[in-house]
């Protein structure tokens, strides 16, 4: 609409006659105009991310009217001082009276010209500038102010920057609802990450959760548990729910609350995914996650293992090797196909058992064989399951994953008898 109307403008602006006194080179320049306005505009909102759409507008301004540039944001009824200038600071005006205009912009007064810019005229103290109101819809987001040496900005400038201000708040306001969803989603997942399950005290458990990116990266819907069972044994678990958002957060809540209630009838772990996917599948709204189960028993020295479409964990044993164990692999919970099974290992209490999501070992453009080589590949010695987790997330550079990262590590130790007994009876009691 924005482009539309200045097109009108500039049409017009044109002698009825068509006749123009600069020649037949007019319409080569209106032509050059339009593509130059293209460009700014397209070079306005390339994120999601508000301080980069506050950059780009100042940039964009200085390319199509030269001079200089900066952005005044507006929150609430506090308003920043020059931001991303771009060009000369010292041809800007003086930042009381942009930020006058910035604070009056968008009230109406009948004193005012209904363009959609404050104008400075130059004088003896100051240059010409500019000030265009970041507004869209009922929302004020600050102002662009633009300024030169010279003359004053031309009608047709002013509407260029009006334009590229129609723009740049249309994407701030996309870019702080964007914030708002990924701030809820990331309070609701660090809530629900913040309460594992507490394994029994002969296993030895760490945890560790990492958001693709930066904090303004959506949270996906990685997550990790661990549910006691009888007997000295817990089942570990970590699941990825498909796509990222409040929606993936709020479908791995309700994939954990329905693992805790299956898992608390001591099913083994292959018919604990089978009642997860038929209550997904019948749910038609949520979205499929894969999962991995791994029921712990180190009285036995022995792991259960159980897969919906889930990467297979890792075995660090005592001089430190790092092995996958081997899974028979199910389709992922909520697709209702079913056909899950159980594999078990043997697990000594000097070795460690790492379940991780894909977001630790899968790259960009590499075979899975590939990512889960260079997981293999690391070697230990003799750490606690925090430092292996440490080592693992600093060697495979986890923080610079392009997407979420839940990985546990889990160590037994040998059964006693005694301490066993009344802990059994602490859980048959609760």
């Amino acid at each position: 609409m924005g482009v539309a109307r200045w097109i009108q403008a500039r049409r017009r602006s044109a002698p009825a006659d068509g006749n123009r006194a600069d020649g037949a080179g007019e319409p080569e320049g209106e032509e050059t105009r339009l593509t130059a306005l293209r460009a700014a505009l397209g070079a306005i909102g390339t994120t999601l991310d508000e301080e980069t759409t506050c950059s780009e507008l100042p940039l964009a301004a200085v390319r199509l009217v030269g001079g200089a540039a900066a952005v005044m944001r507006r929150t609430g009824k506090i308003v920043s001082g020059y931001e991303a200038m771009a060009g000369d600071p010292d041809v800007l005006p003086d930042v009381r009276w942009a930020t006058a205009v910035a604070r009056e912009a968008g009230t109406p007064a009948a004193d005012r010209q209904p363009e959609p810019w404050t104008e400075q005229p130059p004088s003896s103290r100051g240059r010409p500038a500019l000030c265009v109101p970041l507004t869209s819809g009922d929302d004020q987001y600050g102002v662009l102010v633009a300024g030169r040496r010279g003359a004053r900005f031309t009608r047709s400038e002013a509407e260029l920057l009006a334009l590229l201000g129609e723009r740049a708040a249309s994407h701030i306001r996309h870019a702080r609802a964007y914030d708002l969803v990924s701030r809820t989603a990331g309070d609701l997942q660090r809530a629900l990450l913040a309460e594992p399950g507490r394994p029994h005290p002969n296993l030895d458990v760490a945890i560790r959760y990492l958001p693709a990116g930066s904090s303004r990266v959506l949270v996906g819907g990685d997550w990790c548990e661990t549910v006691r069972l009888h007997f000295g044994r817990t089942l570990l678990v970590v699941g990825d729910v498909m796509g990222h958002g409040l929606e993936a957060a709020v479908d791995m809540s309700a994939y954990r609350s329905s693992l805790r209630y299956i898992a608390s009838s001591d099913l083994p772990p292959h018919r604990v995914l089978r009642q997860m996917d038929d209550i997904a599948a019948g749910e038609a709204e949520r979205r499929p996650a894969t999962c991995l189960l791994a029921r712990i028993d180190p009285g036995r020295g022995q792991v259960t293992l159980a897969s919906a479409g889930h990467l297979p964990p890792v075995l660090i044993s005592e001089d430190g090797r790092t092995t996958p164990l081997s899974v028979p692999v199910g389709p992922p919970l909520g697709t209702g196909f079913g056909g899950y099974e159980s594999a078990t290992h043997q697990l000594a209490p000097d070795q460690t058992l790492v379940l991780f999501t894909d977001g630790l070992v899968e790259r960009r453009g590499e075979d899975i064989d590939s990512s889960m080589a260079r997981l293999s590949a690391l070697r230990f010695t003799g750490h606690g399951v925090d430092e292996v987790l440490d080592t693992i997330l600093t060697n495979l550079d986890a923080r610079h994953a392009e997407d979420d990262v839940a990985v546990l590590a889990a160590r037994p130790y040998p059964r006693r008898e005694s301490a066993e007994v009344a802990d059994d009876a602490e859980v048959m009691g609760s």
